[in-house]
């Protein structure tokens, strides 16, 4: 069985990690076997990295400076984790790629060009068939991270929350303009939705761009099933 690649984007709050979960029950349900990870991280030196960028300790070197670290993060990410996960099959549901840094760091004043060097090196070919942008206005994305710290007491918001209201706002215009930039990849998904309608329009875009693979796995009839009730 070929491997797949999908990635979740979008702003702070937007509910990417709750519906790659869902996203992971609902292959496997169909005998897919699913490698579910994340970025910054996802793999031992990755994870290293991460805790690096996310506490702030990073700040001091500057966009530049940050964008190389996620760079070597990705690096140790795609032949750690997603390379070895494809070659056996498995499809990858990544929480943020590079498109993240494309509208993080470009947010922040780096150069798209400098950005793509970084980003050519980094994931090695290793491009996703399909991302899932996340579209939510950030005062409500904002608004969900701070209830779910409240709620689960692990502390405040991380380096990149923290950020003003504007800067937030930016990054969700960059997202968006990378979106209709690249309309065959991105799948933009109305976040503000209830969980089950957002579950559902995640679910038809992955029908609709890997419906011969999911064919394959369960078989045609199973997947038109799928397809009409939105399984």
């Amino acid at each position: 069985m070929q491997g797949h690649f999908i990635t979740f984007e979008g702003g702070e709050g937007a509910g990417k990690s709750s519906q790659i979960l869902r996203l992971k029950s609902r292959l496997e349900a169909k005998g897919i076997p699913v490698v579910v990870t994340r970025e910054p991280g996802g793999s031992p030196g990755a994870e290293k990295i991460r805790d690096i960028l996310l506490s702030g300790a990073a700040r001091d070197l500057g966009p530049r400076g940050e964008a190389m670290l996620f760079a070597a993060a990705r690096a140790d990410h795609v032949d750690q984790t997603i390379r070895p996960a494809l070659a056996k099959g498995s499809w990858v549901l990544c929480d943020r790629f590079a498109d993240s840094t494309r509208v993080y760091q470009g947010e922040a004043g780096v150069d798209d060009n400098y950005l793509q060097l970084l980003e050519t090196a980094a994931v090695a070919g290793f491009w996703p068939e399909l991302t899932i942008l996340m579209d939510v206005p950030p005062e409500i994305g904002l608004k969900r991270v701070n209830d779910r710290a409240k709620v689960s007491g692990n502390g405040g918001p991380d380096r990149f929350e923290t950020d003003g209201l504007p800067i937030h706002q930016r990054r969700r215009n960059l997202f968006l303009d990378l979106a209709r930039g690249e309309p065959d990849r991105f799948v933009v998904i109305d976040g503000t939705r209830d969980i089950e309608h957002v579950t559902s329009d995640i679910w038809q875009a992955v029908l609709e761009q890997f419906g011969t693979a999911l064919d394959a796995a369960t078989g045609p009839a199973a997947a038109d099933e799928a397809f009409k009730h939105g399984a």
